[in-house]
């Protein structure tokens, strides 16, 4: 099993920052290599809504990796599971409030299956600069205006 986390502080309360993450729409802002996310079914950002997203593969192709939220609790945790795709990891955003910020820790895990199995360390460099991009939220989020 491969995993991944990473963790940031960013000056902004737990409300506003767990209300950017659960808006799928906002991934491409700070995602790298995401080229689109659309509501599939379910109601959006609640548990059970599936969402079709496409990446950018080898070669630039676009590369389908619907996700689900398995679990969202206001303010402090949000869940999915990767359902379509060649790699299917589940991840999740774990969020605390610090005083009058919010520290945010990005964790994903991905049990590799099959011939993948012997090639996990290609997945676990994937997974760390996945998670680290967490740095990229933080300057999207801190540079938008505060919400009063």
């Amino acid at each position: 099993m491969a995993f991944a986390e990473y963790d940031v502080v960013i000056q902004r309360d737990a409300m506003s920052v767990y209300n950017f993450l659960l808006d799928a729409r906002n991934l491409p802002s700070w995602r790298e290599g995401i080229r689109s996310v659309e509501l599939q079914s379910g109601a959006g950002g609640a548990k059970g809504a599936v969402y079709r997203q496409t990446l950018t593969g080898p070669g630039g192709r676009p590369v389908a990796a619907d996700f689900e939220i398995i679990e969202a609790r206001p303010g402090a945790e949000i869940q999915y599971q990767v359902i379509v795709g060649p790699a299917r990891p589940h991840g999740g955003y774990y969020l605390s409030t610090e005083g009058t910020s919010t520290r945010v820790r990005f964790a994903l895990e991905y049990e590799a299956k099959g011939f993948l199995v012997r090639v996990k360390n290609p997945f676990r460099r994937r997974m760390n600069a996945e998670v680290c991009q967490l740095e990229r939220l933080k300057a999207v989020l801190e540079e938008m205006p505060a919400a009063e």
